[in-house]
């Protein structure tokens, strides 16, 4: 009896968020502060100070097919940033590209990890996350010049969350902002057809980058993370969300504080601002990233949209077989 009433809960748990047909009427009442679009315009205007100074260096992978640079571009502050370009030989034209973040951790790992975008005959520039990128599942090579030389171990949720100005995501959504302009400026790239894409961490920068950017061909989101923070916080006791959680069980009296930090760096403030056309997914069984908030995003994008659900998934969402999507999708945008 025991073990069946625990098999009943775990499958209770399972489903612990809002019913599907909620989900996609979900809007939440959330309101971006008031000079949220000035924030980044500032910010914005302040990066585009420093020159982007793309440097390419030719890589010798033994890969056969695409060919691969090794690239560094000027992010936040001038910061040098480092990405992965990877293209197609043997296809004429400029080519359409597909500028890639990257999950909580993860940094732009090694060029044979990114073929399969290059196989459809899309460039592909995999960008790394500044400080991150310490993990064996896909390391990275940038540092965070505000603290670090080069990767760190997590914590990154609550870097800097006295103000926005010192947040830790102003630098890498500037950095992600930077590099659509550092790809569009690369010869043999068509600068009217780049789409930007990610998941989880990944998911949540590109939906960034969609909100501020209007010049893009497309936007493709995965289990976004860093989106519909108040109730992410409050519903989940999963990573990388309960780093804010424990931050404020130490640190009790700045809750004011921390979230009107994290409501200028809101998911949702992003997507009401989309307009690109835009490729979603989300997994029902999602504890890390909540399928209320992905669908509170997806919602509220502006732009021509599609969302993926999978039933019985977790963070994973539709692991592999979203590969496939993706693949539709940019043969859509050709």
């Amino acid at each position: 009896m025991d073990l069946f009433v625990g098999s009943c809960y775990k499958l209770f748990m399972a489903l612990f968020d809002l019913p599907l047909e909620q989900l996609r009427e979900y809007r939440p009442d959330v309101s971006a502060p008031a000079d949220f679009d000035e924030f980044w315009k500032s910010t914005l205007t302040e990066a585009a100070g420093h020159d982007l100074d793309v440097r390419l260096a030719p890589v010798d992978t033994g890969l056969v097919q695409v060919e691969v640079h090794d690239v560094v571009f000027a992010g936040f502050g001038g910061h040098p940033i480092k990405a992965w370009l990877v293209k197609p030989k043997g296809v004429e034209g400029p080519l359409p590209c597909v500028v890639e973040y990257i999950g909580y951790s993860g940094g732009r790992s090694l060029p044979w990890a990114h073929t399969l975008v290059p196989a459809a005959g899309w460039a592909h520039f995999v960008m790394d996350t500044r400080g991150q990128g310490y993990g064996n599942w896909q390391p990275g090579d940038t540092g965070d010049p505000y603290g670090t030389t080069g990767p760190t171990n997590k914590g990154w949720m609550t870097q800097g969350l006295e103000s926005p100005e010192h947040y830790y995501y102003r630098r890498v959504f500037t950095d992600a902002y930077r590099a659509v302009d550092a790809v569009k400026g690369i010869e043999g790239i068509d600068p009217d057809r780049i789409v930007v894409a990610g998941g989880s961490q990944g998911g949540g920068i590109t939906q960034a980058v969609g909100g501020l950017r209007g010049d893009l061909a497309g936007a493709i989101i995965d289990v976004p993370f860093l989106t519909h923070f108040r109730r992410a916080v409050t519903i989940t006791d999963a990573f990388p969300y309960q780093e804010i959680v424990e931050f404020l069980s130490g640190q009790r009296l700045r809750e004011d504080v921390v979230f009107g930090t994290l409501n200028y760096f809101d998911g949702i403030h992003f997507a009401a601002r989309g307009t690109a056309p835009a490729l979603y997914s989300v997994g029902l069984m999602d504890d890390v990233c909540p399928p209320s908030t992905v669908f509170a995003a997806y919602n509220l994008w502006q732009g021509d949209k599609r969302i993926t659900v999978w039933p019985w998934n977790k963070h994973e969402g539709g692991g592999i077989h979203v590969k496939g999507e993706h693949l539709k999708f940019l043969a859509g945008l050709r």
